[in-house]
């Protein structure tokens, strides 16, 4: 995998270099680095590793807090100048397809959990070592991470990436996402506490 190609890119939340990421450049879904025009990478930059969520991040669904996570997380990276990777790995790892047969299950009385092993995936089948690759290639060596995923951490510092900081993203559960928040806090050991 390497940078296929960039442009800057103006949005509300500031001025970023917009990267691709693929094994060759005819990957229609590469992964996406978004890096605010003034990064400093030489000191600890603030970084937000957001797996894809066409549902929440595009359209705004309420099933979870993904599109929310991510928006929080822009406003932040374009205060503090830092990064955003966008890694394309829809519905924790299994994609769009088997996500929806998931939320079917899901609304048949499934846990997010159990949706995932009756189809026959793990309860999170996301890597982290791409985000690491990409980060070494754009020469970070430290990070406060914006996340509320400890496996994250754990996946950043297995690929030599430092993480110095967990920086929490807490957004307030609503009616359609409350069970699916208490099922990543209670078994899946998210942070959904400040």
């Amino acid at each position: 995998m390497k940078k296929q190609s960039e442009a800057m890119i103006p949005t509300p939340y500031g001025n970023f270099r917009m990267i691709a990421y693929a094994d060759s450049d005819e990957n229609k879904m590469p992964h996406v680095v978004m890096v605010s025009e003034k990064l400093n990478n030489h000191e600890r930059v603030v970084l937000r590793i957001h797996s894809e969520c066409l549902t929440g991040d595009l359209f705004g669904s309420k099933r979870c807090d993904c599109g929310e996570q991510l928006e929080r997380s822009l406003q932040i990276i374009g205060r503090e100048k830092g990064i955003l990777i966008y890694l394309r790995q829809e519905g924790r790892g299994i994609g769009l397809i088997n996500k929806l047969k998931a939320y079917q299950l899901q609304d048949q009385g499934m846990n997010t959990i159990d949706a995932n092993i009756h189809l026959g995936f793990e309860p999170d089948e996301r890597d982290y070592e791409e985000a690491g690759r990409i980060l070494k290639d754009l020469d970070i060596k430290a990070v406060r991470l914006l996340t509320n995923n400890p496996e994250k951490v754990d996946g950043l510092n297995d690929y030599g990436i430092e993480v110095t900081e967990r920086i929490p993203i807490i957004i307030d559960p609503s009616v359609e996402n409350e069970a699916y928040l208490k099922i990543k806090s209670d078994l899946m050991g998210h942070i959904l506490e400040e």
